[in-house]
């Protein structure tokens, strides 16, 4: 059965399905002589949340954790996640658990991030995986607009099918794309099509057999900080890793059969990449470990 593509638009959705947007504001405020970062404004809108800010690294960093209640996306939902850090603001955003894209009887599901980050400004983005299950129909859409001094690290852990349940991804497909920019110049680009039993997902050039494949992107206006022979030296627990340096930002890969590994790997890219990067020691999100 051939499946239609869907229009890669801000507003593409099915009338059928649950439609959320969450905008979150933050910046920077003197309170009491010491910078702080506050979550100045949010704006909920349907099945789509924050949790309350949290400091767990002292006033200069706000940390959210963004849950979607319904726990799943299902064919015909569009979420939107609308994100801008004020100027020499700091955000970390992350989520409570795994993301899941339920199977679909025919109509596409998304979801749209959208970060907009300003002068001296930074921004981590470090979901949990994205579960995708045999028959779903996912677009997921990231783009991020940074401007001249903003900082940004950023990965996501796709997973096709439920491989701890035995399932794997035969039926369905998923369209992801991430756009970076920086100063409304693109420093990255990227779109997959992963058509279920498609070639993508069995060539060398492609997935190669595995389930399970993520990427990691740290930007910063000087990618030469970076130590690309560190980053190299890490290594995961399972499956195949590369790390790029390209102008303007450092690209890691991961593809294998295990989120776990995954999501270790990149923690610990991160635990290296932060203090150069943004002037601080990696602290773990607490809800990692519950």
């Amino acid at each position: 059965m051939h499946i239609a593509d869907p229009p890669f638009t801000n507003a593409a959705a099915s009338n059928a399905g649950w439609r959320a947007h969450l905008a979150l504001e933050y910046a920077q405020r003197d309170q009491a002589g010491r910078a702080r970062t506050v979550l100045a404004r949010r704006r909920p809108d349907g099945p789509l949340v924050v949790q309350k800010a949290l400091y767990p690294e002292g006033d200069a960093v706000c940390h959210n954790i963004i849950v979607h209640p319904p726990a799943g996306i299902a064919g015909g939902d569009s979420l939107e996640v609308d994100v801008r850090v004020g100027e020499a603001a700091h955000a970390l955003l992350t989520t409570p658990g795994a993301a899941k894209w339920y199977r679909s009887a025919g109509a596409w599901a998304r979801q749209y991030n959208h970060f907009v980050v300003a002068t001296g400004a930074c921004l981590e983005y470090l979901p949990q995986e994205t579960i995708v299950y045999d028959g779903a129909l996912a677009q997921p859409d990231t783009e991020v607009q940074l401007a001249p001094g903003a900082s940004y690290i950023g990965w996501d852990v796709l997973c096709l099918g439920r491989s701890g349940s035995g399932e794997r991804f035969t039926r369905g497909q998923c369209h992801a794309s991430v756009r970076v920019s920086r100063g409304g110049k693109p420093l990255w680009l990227e779109r997959a099509r992963i058509d279920a039993g498609g070639l993508l997902m069995q060539s060398a050039e492609g997935l190669s057999g595995n389930s399970v494949c993520g990427t990691l992107i740290a930007v910063t206006e000087n990618p030469e900080a970076l130590d690309l022979n560190a980053c190299r030296a890490v290594t995961a627990k399972s499956g195949d890793t590369a790390v790029t340096r390209l102008p303007g930002l450092l690209v890691a890969r991961y593809l294998g059969h295990s989120s776990e590994a995954a999501k270790s790997y990149f923690v610990a890219l991160w635990q290296l990449l932060r203090p150069v990067l943004m002037g601080r020691p990696a602290i773990v999100p607490r809800i990692w470990n519950t």
